[in-house]
C-alpha cells in the first residue's frame, strides 16, 4: 500500500500536470502521460527543494530527448569567482509502492553529466533548452569561475542501491569537493511541503546572560555551547529557519561557511570561534528563564525562529556529526528577541537588518515599503495587478510580480539589460532605490514588463530559424522595444503615464512581432561589429551578452 508520503507527492504532480499542461506539452514536447507526470514530478522537486518559483522552476526543467541524463539544471551567477549549479534526475514510477531504489544506471548518468557538462572545451550534442543553459555556465566557467554542483536524485522510492553509492564514491574522489550528492525521496517532499508547526524548546546557556526591555519588548543576549545549536538543528531540521531569508549554502564552495568549520576543527582555534562569528540571532513569542540563578541558564523559548545565523547554525551541525564530541569547548553568541506574535513588521525589519549585508533576495521584506504600494494601486489602476510578495500560485496573464518589473525596468528604462540578468540578487539591495525610483509609475513598469514578457515569450519558444543569440538576448531586445515604443508615441520616458498607456499598449500588442524581428536585426548588427569576423559560438555569445560594451552600442 503507497505510504501516505508518496499519496500526497501524487496529488501534488497531479495539480501541477493540470496547472502546466500547455507547457509540458508545447514547450517541452513530452505527448504521453507518463512523460508529462515525470516532467511533472522534476518541477515539484525544484520548487521544493530549490526554493523556486513557478517561472524559475519552469526555466530549469531540461527533460527530453538530447538531456544527457539531466531532467533539471538550475544555477545561481557567480558569487566570489564560483557558480553554483543544481542538477537533477528525477525517476517517477506510476506504480506508488515507494519500494524501489533511485537505479544504478541513473546515477552513472549524473556521474557522466558532471563531469562533461561544465567542461567548455568539450564538444556535446544536447537538446536546445539544455545547450542554451549549459553554453552559459560554461561562458562563465571559461572566464575563470569554478562550479560547485549540487547532484540531486530524486525519485518517489527508496535511496540508491549500494552499488551506486560505491559508483559515488568513486566519483568523489576525482570531482572532490566540487560535487555534493543529496537523496531526495517523498519523505523529504512532504517534509518541506507540511505547514510549520510552532518550536518550544528549552536552550541551554553557558556563563552569565543579561536581559533588557526595550520598548516593550525583551532582549536576551548570552552564549551558548555550538553543541547546543547542533542539537537544535539535529532535531527541528528547516522548521528552525522558515522566517530565514537565506537558503543554506552548503561547506563547499562558500568560503564563509568554510571558515567556520576550519576554525571548529582546529584545536587551538576552536575556543575562539566565539569572537570570530556573529553569533545568531532567534525570535521567539516569549522566552522564561529563572532570574534567581546567577549563570548558566535554561531557557524556555516558545515558538523559536533562527532569523539570521543559518549559515553558522548548519554549519555547526555538520562539523558536530563528523566531529564527536572534540567541539564541545567551542561557544557562540546568541540573541534572543521576544516579539508579539502579530507584530509581523517589526520581525520582518529585524530579520532585514540582521541579513542585509549579504546578497540576499529581499523582496518580501520590501513589499510594505510605501513605493511598493503605491506602484501597485497605479498598476491596478490600469487594470492590471501587482504582486510585491511571493506567493505559491502561478502568476496571471493580467499580473506581474516585484521582481519580474524589477527586472525590466533596468532592462527596459535604465538600460542595463546586462544588469537585469546577472544582478538580480541586488534588485531589491542595492540596485533597489535605482529601479524603484518615487517617479516610476504604474504605466512606466506595466509596458516594461510587457515588453520583457514578450521577448521571454520568444526566447523560450524560438521559431527554428531563430538566431543563434536568442537565448541570451531577451533583456537587450526588450531594451530596444521600449524605445520603439517611445518613438511611436514621439514621447520621452517621463511623459509615459495613465494618459497615454492604452496607446502604448495597444502599439505593444498590435506590432509585438514586428518589434522583437526589429530589434533582432538591431541586435545581429551589433554583434557583427563586436565579433569582426571571429567565430560566434554559444559561449562567446553568453558571455558578451553580459558586458557593457553590447549596451553602449544598442542604446
Amino acid at each position: 500500500m503507497p505510504s501516505l508520503a508518496t499519496q500526497i507527492v501524487d496529488i501534488r504532480v497531479s495539480g501541477l500536470v493540470t496547472t502546466h499542461l500547455d507547457v509540458l506539452a508545447l514547450e517541452l514536447g513530452l505527448e504521453t502521460d507518463a512523460s508529462k507526470r515525470s516532467a511533472a514530478f522534476v518541477l515539484l522537486v525544484v520548487q521544493t527543494v530549490l526554493g523556486l518559483d513557478d517561472d524559475e522552476a519552469l526555466e530549469s526543467i531540461v527533460e527530453g530527448s538530447g538531456d544527457f541524463g539531466v531532467d533539471a539544471l538550475h544555477f545561481e551567477y557567480p558569487v566570489d569567482g564560483e557558480i553554483t549549479i543544481a542538477l537533477v534526475q528525477g525517476k517517477y514510477r506510476q506504480s506508488l509502492d515507494g519500494t524501489q531504489a533511485f537505479p544504478e544506471n541513473g546515477i552513472a548518468k549524473m556521474i557522466d553529466a558532471v563531469g562533461a557538462l561544465f567542461d567548455p572545451g568539450r564538444p556535446l550534442t544536447l537538446n536546445r533548452r539544455l545547450r542554451s543553459r549549459v553554453e552559459e555556465i560554461r561562458s562563465f566557467v571559461a572566464d575563470g569561475a569554478i562550479p560547485r554542483v549540487i547532484a540531486i536524485a530524486a525519485n518517489n522510492g527508496l535511496s540508491w542501491t549500494p552499488e551506486a553509492q560505491q559508483r559515488i564514491d568513486a566519483a568523489t574522489r576525482d570531482f572532490g569537493k566540487q560535487v555534493e550528492w543529496q537523496h531526495v525521496g517523498p519523505g523529504d517532499l512532504l517534509a518541506r511541503l507540511q505547514q510549520r508547526s510552532a518550536i518550544n524548546e528549552r536552550l541551554q546557556l553557558a556563563g552569565a546572560a543579561t536581559v533588557e526591555t526595550f520598548d516593550f519588548r525583551r532582549v536576551l543576549i548570552g552564549r551558548c555551547a555550538v553543541r547546543e545549536l547542533a542539537r537544535l538543528v539535529d532535531d527541528h531540521g528547516d522548521q528552525l529557519f522558515d522566517k530565514n531569508i537565506r537558503r543554506y549554502l552548503g561547506l563547499a564552495g562558500n568560503r564563509v561557511n568554510q571558515g567556520m568549520a576550519s576554525t571548529l576543527r582546529a584545536a587551538g582555534e576552536r575556543r575562539n570561534f566565539y569572537f570570530y562569528n556573529n553569533g545568531i540571532t532567534i525570535t521567539c513569542s516569549q522566552f522564561r528563564h529563572n532570574a534567581l540563578q546567577q549563570g548558566n541558564w535554561q531557557v524556555q523559548v516558545e515558538d523559536l525562529q533562527v532569523v539570521n545565523g543559518g549559515q553558522t547554525a548548519r554549519t555547526v551541525q555538520r562539523v558536530a556529526a563528523e566531529a564527536g564530541g572534540t567541539i564541545d569547548d567551542a561557544e557562540v553568541l546568541v540573541r534572543i528577541y521576544e516579539l508579539p506574535p502579530d507584530d509581523n513588521d517589526f520581525v520582518d525589519a529585524v530579520t532585514f537588518a540582521t541579513n542585509s549585508q549579504n546578497p540576499v533576495d529581499l523582496r518580501d521584506l520590501r513589499a510594505n515599503d510605501p513605493r511598493q504600494r503605491a506602484l501597485a494601486e497605479s498598476i491596478g489602476a490600469l487594470g492590471f495587478r501587482y504582486r510585491p510578495k511571493r506567493e505559491e500560485r502561478s502568476v496571471a496573464a493580467d499580473e506581474f510580480t516585484s521582481a519580474s518589473v524589477a527586472e525590466a525596468v533596468l532592462a527596459v528604462w535604465l538600460h542595463r539589460p546586462h544588469q537585469a540578468k546577472f544582478r538580480r540578487r541586488e534588485h531589491f539591495g542595492t540596485l533597489y532605490d535605482t529601479i524603484f525610483t518615487p517617479d516610476l509609475n504604474g504605466a512606466q513598469a506595466t509596458i516594461a514588463a510587457l515588453a520583457l514578457r514578450q521577448a521571454e515569450s520568444r526566447r523560450k519558444r524560438p521559431p527554428l530559424n531563430a538566431p543563434d543569440f536568442v537565448p541570451y538576448a531577451s533583456r537587450f531586445a526588450a531594451m530596444l522595444i521600449g524605445r520603439y515604443v517611445l518613438d511611436d508615441l514621439d514621447i520621452d520616458l517621463a511623459q509615459l503615464d495613465h494618459r497615454n498607456f492604452a496607446q502604448a499598449h495597444d502599439f505593444l500588442e498590435r506590432e509585438s512581432s514586428g518589434c522583437l524581428l526589429r530589434a533582432e536585426t538591431e541586435i545581429d548588427a551589433a554583434l557583427r561589429r563586436l565579433f569582426n569576423g571571429r567565430e560566434r559560438t554559444l559561449q562567446r555569445l553568453a558571455a558578451t551578452f553580459r558586458r557593457a560594451d553590447l549596451v553602449e552600442m544598442l542604446a
